[in-house]
């Protein structure tokens, strides 16, 4: 979950997780949507999102496609759930009480 939640935290990387959510995408096109951004950096993104186990990556002859894979956020969505559904119930009660 610590790898998901700091791979999250860079807006370029959620921008390519985005990019990437509707299917397979090459590395080359990814880097396509960043002009000020160099085809390495984007390249290191990918990879940070590929370690936290966010995209899939598949090799097809010498292009890579990357994949989102949803289940890499559920832990982290889990978390997150958790202390948002524990605050609301907080809320509740405070509100039931007054």
């Amino acid at each position: 979950m610590d790898d998901a939640l700091r791979a999250v935290a860079d807006p370029t990387r959620r921008a390519i997780m985005e990019l990437v959510r509707d299917g397979e995408r090459s590395a080359g096109e990814l880097a396509r949507n960043f002009p000020g951004i160099s085809r390495p950096a984007v390249s290191q993104h990918l990879r940070v999102l590929a370690d936290a186990g966010l995209v899939d990556v598949r090799r097809d002859g010498n292009r890579r496609l990357y994949a989102l894979r949803p289940e890499g956020l559920d832990d982290a969505a889990g978390f997150i759930e958790r202390m948002w559904s524990a605050q609301l119930r907080r809320l509740k009660e405070a509100v039931e009480n007054e």
